[in-house]
């Protein structure tokens, strides 16, 4: 719901509480235990940036958000009850136009990233690296693109680090040495990875960014919803992946300054898992990120149970808060109420620090930025209801969107074409024929040898002996073909009891 000014209905009190389109993107909080009408707000401020032509991507955890494709139909005693008490006379139920992403390509469109583009830094915390391990993984890019070896795939990263295990000796000079156990570290990693069903995120075709910024022919924006109730399952993988996604803006987007209104809105659920276990160097290019992306006309709202999860340098940045209800039955919970509201413009009618605790389902602190950037006097309101269904609707019409979707069709097919593995399977192939030949020549040579050495022994025990030994090094030879055990056992047999007889000769 819009007013005149075209600023964003969020919340009311005895006053309206409006959401400015043009300060949007100076990012958000939604914060509250589980409960507490967190994901009906998410629900209702993503409806008002569509309404304005704002397009949104939000992650679907609970797998209740895809309701927002279809109007709300007026049964729901609740939202009936708040539409009254609040006197909404604006309200009115609609659907809103929604595209659906799955990484796993079951309930949306599959979207994939490469293995270059996730790069060596967020996929050294995808694969739980230590500081060590992460150095090698970055080493293996950089020989990768020095050898214009295209990382596309898994695959193609698991030949790479193959290739580099055998002939780690040779980049020792220009790379400096790259651990064995650090190599047999990253392949159990993504061994892992493939556990979880990871492999089917990296390939091609890869995500172009763009697909998410559409409005449809009303001028609404879309509502871009990942489905992530699977992805949770691996809190790792979906919070890496949040983040690529987020840094994929940073760095596709032009630099836009500030609009009347944003570009994208970006909502960030269980945003604690961002944060969590995060290496310094990580987070600290979250950090950056955050701070300069809204340059790109980029909003992000962080969804969390507590707003201690989220760094204070990151949370310094929120300038739109909507605070529901904190528990306090931990040391803590208590230090996140205090902590929450300090971060509160004070209001006299009441105690921030009291109230928190006391505040109903869909009742929140809520703090807006006014026209001039500054933070508003927190208030006590009850957030407005969403005009599309809470809840999820059936498989069948999420099918049905899924296939009416202009962009069906363009990620549903991968494409694999030649890159790392495939040049390396063929450079494997060479040099194995390599091999095999060098061996079928160096065991002709040491027949023949051993053929002289026998005749010279005249029929004797050094006679047996040196036939005994030629077929010895026959069914080596045979068995071991092509291998690098072979070399060294044929080495020790030259040097050896064969060397002593051809001396003797």
């Amino acid at each position: 719901m819009i007013d005149a000014n075209g600023n964003l209905l969020i919340a009311k009190s005895d006053k309206e509480l409006f959401l400015v389109p043009k300060m949007s993107n100076r990012h958000g909080l939604v914060a509250g235990a589980t409960g507490t009408g967190k994901t009906v707000t998410l629900q209702s401020m993503a409806e008002t940036f569509s309404s304005i032509g704002v397009p949104v991507i939000m992650a679907d955890v609970k797998g209740d958000l895809s309701g927002i494709a279809k109007a709300s139909s007026g049964e729901n005693p609740k939202i009936t009850e708040r539409v009254k008490e609040l006197d909404l006379d604006s309200y009115k139920p609609q659907a809103f136009p929604v595209c659906f992403w799955d990484i796993y390509g079951e309930q949306g469109h599959p979207l994939r990233t490469t293995i270059s583009e996730m790069g060596p830094l967020l996929l050294g915390r995808l694969l739980n690296l230590n500081e060590v391990q992460a150095g090698v993984l970055t080493l293996v890019f950089k020989i990768a693109d020095d050898n214009n070896l295209l990382l596309l795939d898994m695959k193609d990263l698991r030949k790479v680090l193959e290739y580099i295990g055998e002939h780690h000796g040779d980049y020792i000079n220009e790379y400096g040495n790259i651990s064995s156990a650090s190599v047999g570290a990253i392949q159990r990693g993504l061994l892992t990875l493939e556990e979880q069903g990871a492999e089917k995120f990296f390939g091609e075709p890869a995500l172009n960014i763009m697909d998410f910024i559409q409005t449809d022919g009303s001028g609404k924006g879309v509502m871009n919803i990942l489905a992530a109730d699977k992805l949770m399952m691996s809190p790792g993988l979906y919070s890496t992946f949040l983040l690529w996604l987020l840094s994929e803006l940073f760095e596709e987007l032009p630099e836009v300054g500030d609009l009347d209104k944003p570009r994208l809105v970006f909502f960030f659920d269980e945003a604690h898992l961002l944060f969590s276990e995060a290496p310094k160097v990580l987070r600290e290019k979250i950090e950056l990120v955050v701070r300069l992306v809204r340059s790109k006309g980029v909003g992000v709202y962080f969804v969390t149970q507590n707003p201690i999860d989220i760094p204070d340098v990151v949370l310094g940045q929120l300038g739109n808060r909507v605070q529901h209800a904190l528990r306090a039955f931990t040391p803590r919970d208590q230090k996140a109420v205090r902590s929450a509201a300090e971060t509160f413009r004070s209001n006299p009618k009441f105690k921030v620090e009291d109230v928190i605790t006391e505040l109903g389902v869909g009742v929140a602190l809520v703090s807006l930025l006014d026209e001039k950037g500054i933070p508003g006097i927190v208030e006590m309101a009850k957030i407005v209801p969403p005009q599309s269904q809470v809840g999820p609707i059936t498989p069948g019409e999420r099918s049905n969107i899924i296939r009416s979707s202009v962009l069906h069709g363009v990620y549903e097919k991968q494409v694999d074409r030649e890159s790392a593995y495939e040049i390396l399977e063929q450079k494997f192939a060479r040099e194995n024929a390599e091999k095999q030949e060098q061996v079928a020549q160096l065991k002709k040579i040491k027949e023949a040898k051993l053929k002289k050495a026998s005749k010279s022994a005249s029929g004797g025990m050094m006679g047996d002996l040196a036939k005994t030994m030629g077929r010895t090094i026959t069914r080596t030879v045979g068995s071991e073909l092509g291998r690098k055990l072979v070399r060294g056992v044929l080495g020790t047999l030259l040097t050896g009891a064969v060397g002593s007889i051809l001396k003797r000769k």
